[in-house]
């Protein structure tokens, strides 16, 4: 059995260390094979709680698009490593509902081991009341994964300031012949935007439920199955009707 983490560990530093003990030693790894060549889109959602730990293998060509929505009312994590060989692509689109005083955290780990290969992240995080919300993020590109292509897109909104929002965007790049670029952004919801809505005869609760699902819909955009999509933006939908 794994050594209990701490928060000395990088990858657990904003974790409730309390509930990362009571559910120790996480379940296997789920894993996603995609096989060269193919393509698979798979979308997963956690409403339980829970150490959830994901590994992806992507072969040579392969393609993958996946979504997540963390939505718990207890201490939920997520933590995604992905391999791509020559040419795979990952597109991952992320989003965590937090209120109360849960604890959730998306943790991804990108490595681009072959040339060729392209990954996209958008993650979305929400909070509201004394929720934290964690999102950290790693681009690992090796020596001899020339051309890789990535990029990375965190943002979380923060409903009331008494939530937390961590993010932390990271890149180790060995190759020279690479294009990737990352960002990260917390606020609150757009007040310029929130003034034009008004404006035009929109009440302000109404303004910030749509600046709120149109933030939140970003993360999905890279989904190829629009009823999926759909359906995800319903559920995050009634999440945030829920916090009106």
């Amino acid at each position: 059995m794994s050594a209990l983490p701490t928060r000395k560990d990088e990858a657990w530093r904003y974790s409730d260390m309390a509930a990362v003990a009571a559910l120790w030693p996480p379940q296997p790894a789920r894993l996603i094979s995609v096989p060269a060549g193919e393509a698979r889109a798979d979308v997963l959602r956690v409403t339980e709680g829970g150490i959830h730990d994901l590994r992806v293998e992507l072969g040579a060509g392969a393609r993958l698009n996946l979504a997540l929505l963390v939505q718990s009312a207890s201490y939920a994590r997520v933590a995604l490593v992905a391999h791509l060989k020559a040419g795979a692509s990952l597109d991952f689109g992320g989003v965590l509902l937090g209120a109360g005083a849960v604890v959730q955290e998306i943790v991804t780990d990108i490595r681009h081991d072959e040339p060729d290969a392209e990954s996209r992240q958008r993650v979305r995080v929400v909070i509201d009341e004394r929720a934290v919300g964690t999102y950290l993020g790693r681009i690992a590109v090796a020596r001899d994964a020339q051309r890789t292509d990535a990029a990375q897109s965190a943002r979380a909104l923060v409903l009331k300031r008494t939530a937390t929002a961590n993010l932390k965007p990271e890149l180790e790049i060995y190759a020279d012949d690479v294009k990737c670029a990352h960002g990260c952004t917390v606020g609150e919801l757009d007040k310029a935007g929130l003034f034009y809505l008004q404006s035009r005869g929109v009440p302000r609760p109404e303004a910030e439920a749509l600046l709120t699902r149109a933030f939140v819909a970003d993360a999905f955009a890279g989904l190829e199955d629009a009823a999926a999509r759909e359906a995800l933006e319903a559920e995050t939908a009634r999440w945030l009707e829920a916090r009106a």
